[in-house]
């Protein structure tokens, strides 16, 4: 075989594995830019797809929490919305329930479309938080006043009697709760329900106001709150479960039956505030 037959087919096989590289490169990159293409259009649908779904389930879960908060919590604001007028005529209620000539029903009114029942200062019948607050800290003032005429005073003593208090609200609160998910669908807002329960030491504070001034005026002042703060509280009971709740239990005997036992649970509960100085030495 000569040289030029020899350089050739050098040449020639050059050429072919120059080819071959060639073929395979461009295939290889053409693969990978396909994988990139389909991993790139894949992933953006992924996300947009994951993406979707989350706002779905965060707006529904936020709309879903707003709802629920709004039905059982409502806006803390409301319940100061008082004035000198609204606090005198709402004590004359607390404390003299049977004397009360107007309706129980509370006064609604329509904002942006939709219900909404008036602020205190517009309503009598509107739950409050300021008197209650107002009520518990007079209730305080006077049980440190009465343990200092009796000689009982100290730190201790009138811590318990604040932890007296928070329990008796709280038994109060649970109370109301309980009665009101047996006869109802309980979709009253919490805090009317903490307003209404509240409202007890303004009956504490005049039991004590009248133990301070004659010690033997406690019992006969103590059944005469426990009767008006029953009154109070079945009346308010009464026109929620026939004007603020979806459904409730028509059942007379039942209802009439819970109301009258949340009535006297009053009686044990006044009796236990106004015995301020018990086991204080």
């Amino acid at each position: 075989m000569g040289v030029t037959e020899k350089f050739n087919k050098i040449g020639s096989t050059m050429y072919e594995t120059s080819e071959y590289h060639k073929k395979t490169c461009t295939k290889q990159i053409d693969t990978s830019l396909g994988n990139m293409l389909l991993y790139g259009a894949g992933s953006d649908l992924i996300k947009s797809e994951l993406g979707a779904y989350g706002e779905k389930v965060l707006g529904s879960s936020s709309s879903y929490v707003q709802n629920n908060i709004g039905r059982y919590i409502s806006n803390p604001q409301y319940y100061f919305q008082v004035n000198e007028d609204y606090a005198k005529n709402k004590l004359k209620v607390i404390l003299f329930p049977f004397l009360h000539k107007g309706h129980w029903m509370r006064a609604g009114d329509m904002v942006g479309g939709e219900f909404s029942f008036k602020p205190p200062i517009y309503d009598i019948n509107a739950p409050d938080l300021y008197i209650p607050m107002m009520a518990f800290g007079t209730y305080l003032v006077l049980a440190g006043y009465f343990l200092g005429i009796t000689t009982k005073f100290s730190p201790e003593a009138l811590g318990v009697q604040f932890t007296t208090g928070l329990l008796c609200w709280l038994l109060q609160i649970l109370l109301l709760e309980a009665i009101l998910h047996s006869l109802g669908s309980g979709e009253v807002p919490l805090l009317d329900i903490v307003a209404y329960s509240g409202y007890i030491f303004v009956n504490a504070s005049i039991i004590l106001l009248c133990r301070i001034i004659w010690d033997y005026a406690f019992y006969f002042a103590t059944i005469f709150e426990c009767f008006c703060m029953g009154v109070f509280l079945i009346k308010t009971m009464k026109r929620i479960l026939t004007g603020e709740v979806r459904s409730f239990e028509k059942h007379s005997t039942k209802r009439n039956y819970l109301l009258l036992l949340m009535a006297l649970s009053q009686i044990p509960l006044l009796f236990w505030l106004g015995n301020v100085g018990v086991g204080a030495k």
